[in-house]
């Protein structure tokens, strides 16, 4: 299964990353664990109070890789953010140069910034059950389906969402992020390779095997 991965990996793009990105620390704590949306239109579920490690995920909607990740391990990596053992940051990008794939990722990104902080996660989901596919060949994530989507995740943002009036915003950040591919993951800055794609290995890497963040 690994090999497969790594295979579709090298086919979505090479992954490179300079530098450690993460979200900096506000000066209060925000009281718990909360998703909160950043500037820059990346995500932060945690506990801003904790001292918990710092996982990066950049995630581009429209590539299969990012949602065999999801598949695999979200469910553990959002259980250890409840427990404030890791402070995951979502960062949507834009990888693809081709179509359709660089539309389809650029309308479900500014989409999920419409989204409510509260409904971000649940929209998420529903973004990569209905990923285009075959991959490379098919359009997808339309507006109304986007629409349609969002109001199944419990927003109503109808009006943002069919104006796509994030987009130009969404690729401006995009443009900043020195990225080469996707699913990109960092954990307090290095980057995690199959490990990241195995629930087991990465809860160990980020509690250090014991359940305590390392």
């Amino acid at each position: 299964m690994m090999k497969r991965l790594l295979a579709v990996a090298l086919a979505c793009a090479a992954i490179v990353v300079l530098g450690v990105l993460a979200f900096s620390e506000p000066s209060e704590s925000s009281g718990g664990v909360r998703l909160a949306r950043q500037v820059d239109g990346s995500m932060v579920l945690a506990d801003r109070s904790s001292h918990a490690p710092v996982l990066d995920l950049y995630e581009d909607f429209d590539c299969p890789v990012c949602k065999e990740l999801h598949s695999r391990v979200d469910a553990t990596i959002r259980k250890l953010a409840m427990e404030g053992l890791v402070k995951v940051v979502y960062h949507p990008v834009t990888i693809f140069k081709d179509e359709p794939m660089r539309s389809n990722s650029i309308r479900a990104a500014a989409a999920a910034r419409c989204v409510p902080e509260e409904n971000w996660l649940a929209f998420r989901d529903e973004l990569y059950a209905m990923q285009p596919a075959p991959h490379g060949q098919a359009s997808g994530f339309d507006v109304e389906d986007l629409v349609k989507a969002a109001r199944q995740a419990g927003a109503s943002v109808d009006q943002c969402v069919r104006s796509q009036s994030y987009a130009e915003a969404h690729l401006a950040e995009t443009a900043k992020i020195r990225l080469q591919g996707t699913p990109t993951v960092l954990l307090d800055g290095r980057m995690l390779g199959n490990e990241a794609f195995d629930a087991t290995l990465l809860e160990r890497a980020i509690t250090g095997g014991d359940g305590v963040a390392v």
